[in-house]
């Protein structure tokens, strides 16, 4: 019996969870991690590619073999279906083709592409530019006419409504829709009654993106859900929290010349080997090469 696709996969959670949360993952450990706290679906960030794969900042530095690198490794180790953050497309119509063609091979469940210019900022930051609607349109159009699995999510992303206002970034997404568009990422909005317009206007799946720090309350999923939002994107969350326990325990190690005082904070041997299957694994050893003796060497 043929696996059902990572798209489909992706659709069946949106059925089975309103609003479905995507969670970020910056890598494979992470994806296990979230699968083990019982979340349906998980996001890899533009972002997170950039910051944790390359100390990069999110400003256009990444490829598409960089992106579609980190997406083989997590879809590998995992089955929760996987957004994945493909910034402008990397490219005009080929090239956006070619996009969606390589996220589909490397086991992505979907994408948004937004409609900045190429040389793109973070959603939450001043300073961003966007391209013409009818550009986006064309990059919609390509991500579309090059999808080989009909149940890949292509969603498009605009960034209008800080530039642009509201009523624009509605425009947009009517348009964007129009075109092919099977999900709309409104990005930046500020207020419940933003997203009710979105969703009353829009005849697809919103998603709102609840990252800490920026322009967007950190709103509930009741909240969204009442405003008629499908999904709720949580982009870099763990990571952040990964990376201020990390500086804990490197300032603990270098302060107290000992990380004692840390250990209480870290994930136990233990913990590591369930997530991980370690010990089905060494049996799997035990079993494959006991009459040899190499699986006690």
């Amino acid at each position: 019996m043929q696996k059902e696709s990572a798209g489909a996969r992706f659709w069946q959670a949106l059925e089975d969870e309103r609003p479905l949360q995507v969670v970020g993952t910056i890598n494979a450990y992470s994806a296990l991690l979230a699968g083990e706290a019982g979340f349906r679906a998980i996001y890899l960030s533009g972002a997170g590619v950039a910051n944790a794969s390359f100390g990069l900042p999110d400003l256009a530095m990444t490829t598409l073999n960089d992106v579609c690198e980190d997406v083989r490794r997590i879809s590998y180790a995992s089955d929760l279906p996987l957004l994945v953050d493909a910034d402008t497309g990397w490219g005009s119509a080929f090239m956006i083709g070619r996009t969606i063609r390589e996220l589909i091979r490397a086991g992505a469940a979907g994408c948004h592409i937004e409609d900045q210019v190429a040389a793109k900022r973070c959603g939450h930051r001043p300073g961003k530019a966007l391209v013409e609607a009818g550009e986006m349109v064309d990059r919609i159009k390509a991500a579309v006419d090059g999808r080989t699995d009909d149940r890949f999510a292509i969603m498009a992303r605009t960034d209008a409504h800080a530039v642009e206002g509201q009523q624009a970034a509605l425009d947009r997404a009517a348009q964007y829709v129009e075109a092919g568009a099977d999900m709309i990422f409104a990005e930046a909005l500020t207020t419940l009654d933003e997203y009710r317009q979105f969703t009353a206007a829009i005849d697809v799946p919103v998603l709102a993106n609840m990252t800490e720090f920026g322009k967007t309350p950190l709103f509930t999923t009741d909240e969204l859900g009442e405003a008629g939002v499908a999904m709720a994107l949580y982009p870099l969350s763990a990571f952040r929290a990964m990376s201020a326990a990390a500086m804990h325990v490197y300032r603990t190690l270098r302060s107290k010349g000992t990380q004692e005082p840390a250990v209480e904070r870290m994930q136990t041997r233990a913990e590591l080997y369930d997530v991980l299957g370690y010990h089905e694994y060494e049996e799997k050893l035990d079993e494959l090469f006991a009459e040899s003796g190499l699986a006690k060497k």
